[in-house]
């Protein structure tokens, strides 16, 4: 590019005279060749600390982000200013698809998008490895560290993927770290302590208010709050998919412009609620956190945690989506002890039982030196939540015992956009001989060509990688559309430790992380019954120390606090008989007092699904019963 330096780009590109704190500090590391850390709050320009820099590196910026509705944003933006971007989701079109792979070839993309499970996808790892890169973006950066609120094992995999790919610099990118998250982005990435910049939290344009209410007088008191305050976008967040169509439906009976939004809707439809926010100034959305993260609108007024927060990380993320216009905003909450039962039962249902554990190990250390998994079957087979499984096989990664190989997919889809004469016409005789063997392989039904990709390769001798790269590059030049089925998990077998003192090592991780969790969640109470500032609280969590009362936050006006007590409690009278009388009636399969247990707190698991138990009169009698309380009872039986 015709340009001698950062500023002028940031002028010239991007508009700007002058950059915001933190932003040239991160660029210069980067420029430099230097990995970098950047915790910024939300809303204050992560995003530039590497688009600028890719316009100055000579290779292609891969950035990782788990959100599609950011990088829709983020691609938006930058083709407005005519640089040449693409993003690689689930939501583009096959023809779209093939016009990324064509510019990634061309070498004419300055920066794609991907999500992290992307990276480690065989399809896409053999059309990139050949690719110089530059710079490696790692958004929510958080997810790579098991002292973090969102941990997500495949971000573990992020530093090896790099090295692989060969990526001369990694930035990560994180609005919500603790220092024991910091510590551990900065050791996967080998980050230098000048290469890590932390702005601060401190929002002083944000007003934190604690309102605990009782859940029946809840929806009044919400209603109250917003007719009593100043109307602007608003998000009001809740934790369970019913509660935001329910509070969703209420407000629009009060008259209120206000719509729910959750995971469970359509994609279609989530994205018009989306779209209708963006450009209303008094729309409310009702909705689980599925909703704001990369959403980019300045002016959002009000936040209401309806529900508890999950954690103090997940508080600060969603205030941190209020006020981004430096314009005073109020963000308050109303959530109660209630609510605790819930969010620790989403907690205690991802603790698998000892002896699932131990049946996973078994599973593992019986498979051949090369093997394959399906994360569903094996989630059915053991009775683990996918994620936890992934996370569990991560461990034994991090121990040795295994080694990821890429994942794949088993089986190919595809049909003929060019005639099948015409495809092998293009051809010189070896590769013509090649597809000849290759289609013969596959089993052609009415619409779709089906060929099993490792018994292909068996039967004809090839490498499987061959195959691969072949349909490659006849979908990315438009003469087949494929698709895929039967994701599975390559891995190597690397040794044969004792399985139980592996599942007990595991089991202990397991319990130790729950125990974290719940920890977590009781620092949300601890929050709000503290009774003093409550900015200087939240920023302390996270290692800062304002030094003194902020004086925008309801302590500070009001010099008092509303306690909330804690959800642990005994059992009463009504309890202990539903207990005994699904002992009386104990459906078939249950051995262990925490199955019982996740049965009676109606925690489904991927064993109750299948079995359909969840549909037994007695699945969730104890819904609004403390789990800890009701496995002791159990335990004690």
């Amino acid at each position: 590019m015709p340009v001698t330096n950062h500023h002028e780009i940031l002028r010239d590109t991007f508009g700007f005279d002058s950059f915001r704190e933190g932003q040239e500090a991160i660029i210069t590391q980067i420029l430099k060749g230097n990995s970098a850390l950047a915790v910024f709050p939300t809303g204050s320009g992560k995003s530039l600390c590497y688009q600028l820099p890719a316009l100055m590196l000579p290779g292609l910026t891969i950035v990782i982000s788990p959100l599609i509705a950011l990088m829709k944003d983020q691609v938006d933006f930058l083709l407005e200013r005519s640089i040449k971007v693409a993003r690689l989701d689930s939501t583009l079109s096959a023809d779209e698809t093939r016009q990324v792979y064509s510019d990634l070839k061309a070498g004419s993309l300055r920066m794609l998008y991907v999500a992290p499970e992307r990276i480690s996808n065989e399809r896409f790892f053999a059309s990139i490895e050949n690719i110089p890169m530059s710079l490696m973006v790692i958004d929510e950066a958080h997810c790579i560290s098991e002292w973090g609120h969102n941990f997500r094992p495949e971000y573990l995999k992020l530093a090896i993927a790099a090295q692989s790919l060969r990526v001369e610099r990694v930035l990560a990118l994180t609005a919500t770290a603790t220092l024991g998250v910091v510590e551990d982005i900065r050791r996967e990435f080998e980050i230098s302590p000048e290469a890590y910049v932390n702005t601060g939290f401190h929002r002083p344009n944000l007003y934190l208010a604690f309102s605990p209410t009782a859940l029946s007088e809840r929806i009044g008191m919400l209603t109250d709050k917003l007719a009593n305050s100043s109307a602007g976008p608003t998000i009001v967040y809740v934790t369970l998919q019913k509660t935001a169509e329910q509070v969703g439906e209420a407000l629009a009976a009060a008259g209120y412009p206000a719509r729910p939004y959750h995971a469970g809707m359509k994609n279609e439809l989530r994205a018009e609620i989306q779209d209708w926010f963006m450009a209303s100034d008094d729309g409310i959305v009702v909705a689980t956190i599925a909703f704001g993260m990369g959403i980019d609108k300045s002016n959002i007024r009000r936040i209401y945690h309806y529900n508890l927060p999950k954690t103090l990380e997940n508080y600060s993320q969603e205030i941190g989506r209020a006020g981004r216009d430096g314009q005073p905003s109020h963000c308050e909450v109303l959530g109660s002890s209630e609510d605790l039962i819930v969010l620790e039962n989403f907690i205690y249902g991802d603790t698998p039982t000892e002896e699932s554990i131990g049946a996973f190990v078994e599973f593992i250390l019986s498979q051949e030196e090369t093997f394959d998994i399906s994360i569903y079957q094996l989630s059915q087979l053991t009775d683990i939540r996918p994620l936890v499984l992934s996370t569990l096989l991560t461990y034994l990664e991090l121990e040795g015992v295994i080694k990821f190989t890429a994942p794949f997919y088993s089986e190919y889809k595809f049909n003929y956009i060019v005639p099948q004469k015409e495809i092998l016409a293009a051809f010189d005789e070896a590769r013509r001989e090649f597809l000849v063997k290759v289609f013969a392989e596959a089993n052609r039904k009415t619409r779709w060509s089906y060929l099993n990709l490792d018994t292909a390769a068996a039967n004809l001798g090839e490498n499987r990688s061959r195959i691969v790269k072949a349909f490659n590059y006849l979908e990315e030049t438009g003469k087949l559309k494929v698709g895929v089925t039967g994701l599975r998990q390559g891995m190597r077998l690397l040794q044969r430790p004792d399985a139980d003192q592996v599942a007990q090592k595991l089991a202990d991780k397991v319990f130790r992380n729950e125990t974290r969790n719940i920890e977590r969640t009781q620092m949300v109470i601890e929050l709000l019954n503290a009774d003093s500032c409550k900015t200087r609280a939240v920023l302390e969590y996270f290692g800062e120390d304002l030094g003194r009362p902020c004086g925008h936050c309801s302590h500070c006006e009001t010099g008092e606090t509303d306690r909330i007590r804690n959800a642990e409690r005994d059992l009463d009278a009504k309890e202990q008989t539903q207990i005994e009388r699904f002992l009386d009636q104990r459906p078939i399969g249950f051995k262990t007092p925490r199955e019982n247990a996740r049965f009676l707190c109606g925690i489904a698991s991927p064993k109750l699904s299948r079995s359909r138990l969840t549909q037994n009169e007695l699945f969730g009698a104890l819904g609004q019963s403390p789990f800890h309380a009701v496995l002791k009872a159990l335990e004690d039986k």
